[in-house]
């Protein structure tokens, strides 16, 4: 059941959180929280994304705070730390965040920069954790040459899997393809091809990927995320869109329900912000997060942390007509709406 248009703007906040290094070409997040009878819910879906995209971030978002989250098959939900594309020399700082992890997710193909830099970078990390399990993440930024020669300098360093390396899943496919044929074992794992697809599951019938990364939020809520995993019988990761830890919930509540859980999670990104909307934020302790105050729904913002990180006003006049546009369309696809 969606709640009415106005029931969502009667409790809507826009925040606006700074963080503590760039990450996706930003150094401050902005989301929308709304309150309803299950809890919170964050609608945040990144600034370039269409109204049909970010529909799905609202109807995860109501989800959380209508209906809550299934019930979970574990306690805690092991998380990776994250690497933005900061120079080689900030790497150690950036670890300091997360504490003792078994993994790390390490931004590589950022704009401006250069192989040699992903290369420093990823050494870097190896060098501080000799022993962690590596990812990179690339965002579909290489072409499928460029992945290809990428992933064959990076693999000396251990690489656990490669998360979208190419766009597309014709693209993913023929850098799995090349990579195999040259000797170079190196996972791919889907990201966009997943969440930005009007068809999740093609990657699974295409054999583009060796596992999916699932994020609660793109693919329209835990449940919806379930059935994804459950469907392109492929092995998955969680991992969070940055984030607050309002909407982090959503995604410690999708790993703490998916019947297997072979990967540490992308869900230490509370991390990267300098302040959070909730006290204590969403941060792992010893290499994992606790999934018992999610699941009950008792993840809620501070409200000095809402009054002090609030939006300006015309952000906030921004994100409210883009809840409502996002709102037609998420009933205009909903068999039974309420409050019309």
């Amino acid at each position: 059941m969606i709640p009415s248009l106005a029931e969502l703007e009667a409790t809507a906040v826009v925040v606006r959180l700074p963080l503590t290094v760039r990450f996706r070409g930003v150094l401050e997040r902005e989301a929308l929280l709304v309150r309803g009878p299950a809890g919170w819910g964050e609608f945040a879906p990144f600034l370039e994304y269409d109204d049909g995209e970010a529909s799905r971030w609202l109807a995860s978002a109501v989800e959380a705070a209508w209906e809550g989250f299934p019930k979970p098959v574990r306690d805690s939900v092991p998380v990776n730390a994250t690497v933005p594309a900061v120079a080689a020399e900030r790497v150690p700082e950036v670890l300091a965040k997360y504490g003792p992890v078994s993994a790390v997710k390490v931004k590589v193909a950022e704009r401006g920069q250069s192989l040699a830099d992903d290369v420093a970078r990823l050494a870097a990390v190896r060098a501080a954790l000799p022993d962690a399990a590596l990812r990179v993440d690339a965002n579909a930024a290489w072409s499928v040459e460029e992945a290809v020669a990428a992933l064959t300098a990076l693999a000396p360093y251990g690489l656990e899997y490669a998360e979208q390396p190419a766009p597309g899943v014709d693209g993913l496919a023929e850098v799995r393809s090349r990579l195999a044929e040259a000797g170079v074992r190196v996972p791919i794992a889907a990201d966009e091809s997943v969440r930005k697809a009007e068809d999740p599951l093609r990657v699974a019938r295409a054999g583009a990927a060796d596992l999916i990364v699932v994020k609660a939020a793109p693919l329209g809520g835990v449940r919806r995320a379930l059935e994804i995993v459950r469907e392109a019988g492929l092995p998955a990761v969680v991992s969070s869109a940055l984030d607050t830890s309002v909407g982090l919930a959503a995604g410690v509540a999708l790993a703490a329900a998916l019947p297997e859980l072979p990967y540490a999670c992308g869900l230490g990104t509370a991390a990267l912000f300098a302040d959070d909307v909730v006290r204590p934020p969403l941060v792992p302790r010893g290499g994992s997060l606790s999934v018992g105050t999610v699941t009950s729904g008792a993840v809620a913002p501070d409200p000095e942390l809402l009054a002090k990180h609030a939006a300006p006003q015309e952000r906030r006049e921004w994100w409210l007509e883009r809840l409502r546009r996002c709102y037609g369309v998420l009933v205009g696809d909903s068999p039974t709406t309420s409050g019309r």
